[in-house]
């Protein structure tokens, strides 16, 4: 009968050339030795290194070694957990991973921003930047986007000063709409916008992104009044005074003996403003406790009309000096305080020096 050389029949022989025969790896030693070198779940290491050990003396295979390593390796990673959750590391190490992930996740480029997104801007001062953090409007936060534009009309890049000068003009009308309550605006609050660049424009980017933005401290609170949260009545009684506001504002800064040209014509502007506002109150019908309030700022407007009047038609300097102060003391600052109260609008201005809007 055939037999295997140096055994007996049946039984495995050497190998070639005279080599014992190869013995297998424990499969659970491998596993254990992974377990405990990654560390993801210490325990698993430990419990097949221990499965293994006896698998390993009754198969004759080899692995010990992987499996003592693994023990060991598990073994101690299952004390630093321990220690950690004990101690609380491993949570203060979890909370600030997180919070590293989180922060990644919020922060974007400002082309990414959407309407009514606040932002923290680090480089709002510079003259390009590139990174912005979105955050709850209830924190602070140096803006509030409004809305956006594409620039269009130019075959090529038309320049910084065109650009920015498009953007001034179509920012100023989304902000208006965006923030119609614009005594809810804190003072130190302005028009802000990122404009693409020279090098964006080249890759296609043709949008303005419009924002309120504070030039100082962050400021808290959405200043969202728009169409969409507003009342009927309020958005109405909005549209028709806000328009005295937009034109007070536009006082030239030399006075009447130095261009009585100019100051003439803003106080026209300052008069068509407030006749319109007299025309749409009258028109309306107003709820309950705002009538009263609401007429008594319709007569307050016609004795403006007929200040503003007189400075509109001065014939010199000292006409226009004359009437200058009465008109002033018919059209307050807190022009219709008790209306917009009674009409549940901001009924006081906001503290400080500057334009609310």
């Amino acid at each position: 009968m055939p037999y295997a050389p140096y055994g007996q029949p049946g039984m495995p022989g050497p190998g070639a050339y005279g080599q014992p025969p190869r013995r297998t790896t424990n499969g659970l030693a491998v596993g254990s030795l992974v377990s405990g070198i990654v560390c993801c779940l210490p325990p698993l290491g430990l419990v097949l290194g221990l499965a293994a050990l006896p698998q390993i003396r009754k198969r004759d295979q080899a692995g010990r070694g992987f499996a003592i390593t693994g023990i060991a390796l598990s073994a101690l990673s299952s004390l630093l957990l321990v220690v950690g959750l004990v101690s609380g590391g491993f949570s203060t190490a979890w909370h600030g991973f997180k919070e590293n992930v989180d922060e990644a996740s919020r922060t974007k480029s400002p082309g990414s921003l959407r309407t009514g997104q606040c932002f923290g801007d680090d480089d709002k001062k510079a003259d390009y930047a590139t990174d912005v953090e979105v955050v709850d409007c209830d924190l602070p936060h140096d803006g509030e986007v409004t809305g956006r534009f594409k620039v269009t009309g130019f075959a090529k890049w038309p320049g910084d000063d065109a650009v920015d000068e498009l953007a001034e003009k179509r920012c100023d009308t989304i902000n208006a709409a965006y923030a119609m309550d614009t005594w809810a605006v804190p003072r130190d609050v302005w028009t802000y916008y990122y404009l693409p660049s020279k090098e964006s424009w080249r890759l296609g980017d043709r949008s303005v992104i419009c924002a309120y933005a504070s030039e100082g401290e962050p400021f808290k609170g959405s200043v969202r009044s728009d169409a969409s949260t507003l009342t009927l009545d309020q958005a109405y009684f909005l549209r028709v005074v806000n328009p005295i506001e937009t034109a007070v504002y536009g006082e030239p800064e030399e006075d009447p003996d130095e261009d009585l040209a100019a100051n003439k014509a803003w106080a026209g502007k300052v008069l068509t403003a407030i006749d319109g506002a007299r025309a749409g109150l009258r028109a309306q019908s107003w709820p309950g406790a705002s009538t009263a309030p609401v007429a008594a700022l319709g007569r307050t407007l016609d004795a403006a009309s007929k200040e503003f009047g007189k400075l509109a038609r001065a014939a010199d300097a000292d006409a226009y000096w004359d009437a200058y102060d009465t008109a002033w003391e018919v059209l307050p600052e807190n022009l219709g305080a008790e209306a917009r109260t009674a009409l549940g609008l901001t009924g006081t201005l906001p503290p400080g020096e500057g334009s609310p809007a």
